[in-house]
């Protein structure tokens, strides 16, 4: 099976022309603002920092705060991680014994913004989404009359919510040492000979991840190119909208309305131990894609809580999707949930390779 469809899954917009340009010129082209998945309650015993960052990496800048503040790496929470190359705003989480010491993190990239304080440390995920402000330099000429039928479109229907291919390593490099661990093979040498020792809990981690996200990503595409996209199947899993439970489509023709309404989206399989499961028609569809990597669901036992298994919304909602000429080219301003990639609407916008990275 090609990795391709993978790394470059296809486009919603795909028979309509993209304004070119490019991104990341200077980090002000570049600007995200996390939206935290709860305000801080003011009394606790952790400080949380609402900071912002310019041009430093997202484990460069946790090094940074520790290093400043005088404390390990691990008592620095963030819910995610964020682009290098950018201006970002972002909640930090601290010890609160280190407020004397807080005048130490200004400088050399980082801003303080707010102070307030919180009783438990800030973990992954704690975020609901983030906020995009994204110059595109240089588009085409005519790039206004490119752009209307792009935003229609993309408005519409939504984005597919494919993972970025920065999620899968160079050349799907960590998509395929996770796939060799659920095989029970091992590693392809790399390029230049080298073996990756996959007894290394972090590889292990990150390599199966890997996997069950470019498992989604031909799960979607698989889905796209059937017509599938927007048609709700026998069988499957609804999440309600934003943050409801999950349920499995039986009354399809009730369903449909609901996800036309914008009352739930078909959540796609992140597969694992218990991943909420398909029925009928739709879980077939789901099986077809372990069938496509020689997989099946027995491949995910014995990994424990790496691969547990969960469900993601098949396409992000993009209500708020906004577009301004400016000197020197496209303002996009949008907003997408936690753990949607940036660059995948920018591809559908823009038509051109985009250097990839972290999006939060």
């Amino acid at each position: 099976m090609s990795i391709q469809t993978i790394l470059s899954p296809p486009l919603l917009t795909a028979d309509l022309p993209g304004i070119g340009g490019h991104i990341k010129s200077v980090p002000e082209d570049f600007e995200v603002e996390e939206i935290p998945a709860y305000e801080p309650s003011g009394t606790g015993e952790f400080l949380y920092l609402w900071i912002e960052k310019r041009d430093m990496g997202a484990e460069y800048f946790v090094r940074q705060v520790a290093r400043r503040l005088d404390i390990a790496v691990s008592e620095v929470g963030t819910a995610g991680m964020k682009d290098r190359h950018a201006v970002t705003r972002q909640m930090v989480s601290v010890p609160g014994t280190v407020e004397g010491r807080l005048a130490h993190l200004e400088g050399e990239g980082i801003r303080v913004l707010k102070v307030s304080r919180h009783g438990n440390k800030l973990r992954p995920g704690h975020l609901h989404g983030n906020h995009f402000s994204i110059l595109v330099r240089d588009p085409l000429p005519g790039g206004e009359q490119i752009l209307q039928p792009l935003l229609y479109r993309l408005r519409s229907n939504g984005l597919p919510n494919f993972y970025g291919p920065q999620r899968f390593g160079h050349d799907g490099e960590t998509f395929h040492l996770g796939l060799a661990l659920l095989r029970g093979e091992k590693p392809t040498p790399s390029a230049t000979g080298r073996v990756a020792n996959l007894r290394s809990p972090f590889l292990r981690k990150l390599s199966l991840s890997a996997v069950q996200s470019g498992l989604f990503n031909h799960y979607l595409a698989e889905r796209m190119k059937a017509g599938l996209l927007r048609r709700v199947m026998r069988g499957d899993v609804m999440a309600k909208v934003p943050f409801g439970g999950l349920f499995v489509a039986e009354d399809v023709v009730r369903e449909q309305e609901r996800f036309d309404a914008g009352e739930t989206l078909p959540a796609g399989p992140i597969f694992g131990r218990k991943t909420f499961a398909a029925a009928g028609e739709a879980a077939e569809r789901e099986m077809e894609t372990l069938r496509a990597f020689n997989l099946s669901a027995a491949s995910f036992s014995g990994f424990g809580k790496l691969m547990q298994g969960t469900r993601r919304h098949n396409l992000v909602a993009l209500t708020n999707l906004s577009a301004a000429m400016e000197a020197g080219g496209v303002r996009f301003s949008f907003t997408l949930p936690a753990g949607s990639y940036a660059t995948v609407l920018l591809r559908e916008l823009m038509k051109t390779t985009i250097s990839e990275e972290n999006d939060g």
